[in-house]
């Protein structure tokens, strides 16, 4: 049975399951693009995603209200 907990909330301070968490792949894929990527390389990569950010057009959220 596979635990269901909420880990933005749960693993704030960090990861409650250890090697059962089901995200863990993300977490080994994370930590190799931080040993294996420059400083000066992660801040072009955010640069280069505000920029496409900004140049998307605005997206309006309409609530339904019901009748």
């Amino acid at each position: 049975m596979e635990n269901q907990i909420d880990c933005a909330v749960a693993c704030v301070n960090g990861c409650v399951l250890g090697d059962r968490c089901p995200n863990r792949k993300y977490a080994e894929a994370a930590s190799k693009l931080i040993e294996e990527t420059s400083l000066d390389k992660m801040l072009e990569i955010a640069e280069e995603a505000v920029r496409k950010k900004r140049m998307q057009p605005p997206q309006w959220v309409i609530p339904d209200f019901p009748e």
